[in-house]
């Protein structure tokens, strides 16, 4: 299984990044918080990997920390999330913001990250209520993947597009940019999911 991938950054188009490791083209789904830390493209990066073995697949998903890829791991043993509602959890809500979530028993702010309702964001809390406690005291360990972001001409387009990969409809992922003001596109879905974790 692989565990930890470094090498050069080829791309990044959220959800999606590309790492080049000795040749290798290595394709790998990320939640956003960790393309605020993306370095620019052609820099070196280091993730820590989560692998997804199928029938029909073999999918990475990347994370800036252990502590982050432990929260995804147990987010995947819910009843009912799987890795893309883990990753659009992760991108809604921070690590905090989720654990306070859980802590406070807090259904409405689960209820609004896309793809989860009453009923699955209950499950949540229940689920999650013994295990989150050990995560959140566990050390974070980071990897150095910082740099200014790269930007580009159609940034909005693509945090549409970012926006609607997690699970927002067009429309509603239309709206949260339209309302944003950030530069990149990191910066403008950032600014988008906080509008959605603090209401």
């Amino acid at each position: 299984m692989i565990g930890r991938i470094a090498g050069r950054l080829i791309t990044r188009q959220p959800p999606w990044l590309m790492i080049d490791c000795h040749g290798v083209g290595y394709e790998i789904e990320a939640p956003m918080p960790v393309f605020y830390d993306l370095p620019q493209v052609g820099e070196e990066v280091v993730l820590f990997i989560h692998m997804v073995v199928r029938e029909d697949a073999q999918l990475l998903y990347g994370f800036s920390s252990l502590s982050q890829r432990s929260m995804f791991r147990e987010l995947i043993k819910v009843t009912g999330v799987g890795a893309k509602m883990a990753v659009a959890i992760l991108s809604a809500l921070s690590a905090e913001d989720f654990a306070q979530c859980i802590a406070n028993q807090d259904v409405a702010a689960l209820s609004r990250v896309p793809g989860i309702g009453k009923k699955k964001a209950e499950r949540l809390i229940v689920e999650m209520q013994d295990r989150i406690g050990k995560l959140t005291e566990s050390p974070v360990t980071s990897v150095s993947a910082t740099g200014a972001p790269v930007t580009s001409g159609n940034d909005r387009s693509q945090a549409i597009a970012a926006l609607e990969s997690l699970g927002f409809k067009s429309a509603e992922a239309q709206r949260m940019v339209k309302s944003a003001s950030g530069d990149t596109v990191e910066d403008i879905v950032r600014e988008a999911l906080q509008g959605v974790s603090v209401k």
